[in-house]
């Protein structure tokens, strides 16, 4: 039996009143995963338990078989695993954004998606300007970067994630609780130094979005996981453009496969990562295909965007893998959204989005597309779900 996992982060979303009230699944032309839902069982999944807010973090260890419960204690120790870095007792690691923050509100979580050498460029700054605070800062993939704090052992924080305040004043979304003030006072030199600094003026010259600010959030220390194989019995590899989905497979063991082109964003290449799935079908068990590309449409609040990045993921992702996978013995394939990232809110939402099984001997078919309401008709919800990739498993 060979697996497929593929997850379309952010897919789930809900009517948009520019497409005459349906969501972009609706509108997406899909048929491959059309057909595979109404194949195989379609339902909804709790990806976000009561008490966690909505990620990938929380809701891709759910979906993978991993309880967040026993498991998460952050997303950026998550990260730093994608990176292999390590914390001492005394360090917390952070998730440090670079942001653009314009009359107090949260204008772009992203700093305009600053480029690569940007962000590096910036980081190496922010390390030589702010080691006395006790910080390390890693350069990460474009605007997601990482923060080691030291002697911050006792610090109990609750930090808001930058993409769930869209537009909307920071003021009241800083960090709270014991520590606070030392976070405030990093954030702010920080804020002091991004101002002038010769990346961002030259991004303004140019009347590009510069990096105004960083922003703190996602804090925690590792925990380690069960490896993969052992606990399912299964060789598995991943696919990805971003840091949080690396950190997390390697953290359970999985083989992680390079793919250049692989952004994390709209521009991901496609077919590279269709190929490198197709590849490792044949030396693995399982394949995970991550694509970061809806959720980023959601957050621009970009519909025509999101639906493209629907499409391109049905016809180059899931035609080509079905179509090997059914041609050369039994196969199980998932499609799960792990979180709703709506069009009109541009926020995770922690509503159970959709997913569907297909593949030898899952008999009880849907009839039904791959959206939304159909996933709500048909009155599955799994909970918790981590089900959902045992019902893939059980033979």
């Amino acid at each position: 039996m060979k697996y497929a996992i593929i997850l379309p982060d952010g897919a789930s979303d809900e009517p948009v009143p520019e497409l005459d009230s349906r969501t972009p699944l609706e509108v997406a032309r899909i048929p491959n995963i059309d057909r595979l839902a109404a194949d195989g069982r379609l339902g909804r999944a709790l990806t976000v338990p009561p008490g966690f807010i909505p990620a990938t973090d929380v809701a891709t260890l759910g979906l993978l078989g991993y309880d967040p419960h026993r498991c998460y204690s952050g997303r950026a120790p998550l990260e730093a695993a994608a990176q292999r870095l390590s914390a001492r007792p005394d360090q917390i690691i952070f998730r440090c954004n670079l942001v653009n923050i314009e009359d107090g509100r949260m204008s772009d979580f992203t700093a305009g998606h600053v480029a690569q050498a940007d962000a590096e460029e910036l980081i190496a700054a922010l390390n030589e300007e702010l080691s006395d605070e006790g910080c390390a800062f890693h350069s990460g993939v474009s605007y997601r970067n990482l923060m080691l704090l030291s002697d911050a052992s006792e610090t109990d924080l609750r930090c808001a994630p930058p993409h769930d305040i869209p537009d909307r004043p920071v003021e009241e979304h800083q960090p709270k609780g014991r520590g606070a003030d030392r976070l405030l006072r990093i954030m702010e030199r920080a804020a002091a130094l991004l101002e002038n600094h010769p990346v961002n003026k030259r991004l303004v010259e140019e009347g590009r979005t510069p990096a105004t600010n960083i922003w703190l959030w996602g804090q925690g220390r590792p925990v380690e996981l069960e490896p993969f194989e052992s606990r399912f019995g299964l060789r598995a590899a991943a696919i990805t453009g971003v840091d949080i989905i690396r950190g997390i497979t390697l953290s359970m063991g999985m083989e992680l496969i390079h793919v250049p082109g692989a952004t994390g964003y709209l521009d991901t290449d496609y077919e590279a990562k269709s190929a490198a799935a197709l590849a490792a079908i044949d030396e693995y068990d399982l394949v995970v295909v991550h694509v970061e590309a809806p959720d980023e449409a959601g957050h621009l609040g970009d519909a025509a965007e999101k639906i493209k990045a629907l499409e391109r993921i049905d016809e180059v992702i899931v035609k080509p893998l079905s179509a090997k996978l059914e041609a050369e013995g039994e196969w199980r394939m998932m499609i799960a959204a792990d979180h709703p990232t709506p069009i009109v809110t541009k926020a995770h939402s922690a509503d159970p989005p959709l997913f569907c099984l297909a593949g030898t001997g899952i008999t009880d078919s849907s009839g039904r597309a791959f959206t939304e309401r159909d996933a709500l008709a048909t009155g599955v919800l799994v909970d918790p779900a981590t089900k959902v990739i045992e019902q893939m498993l059980a033979r």
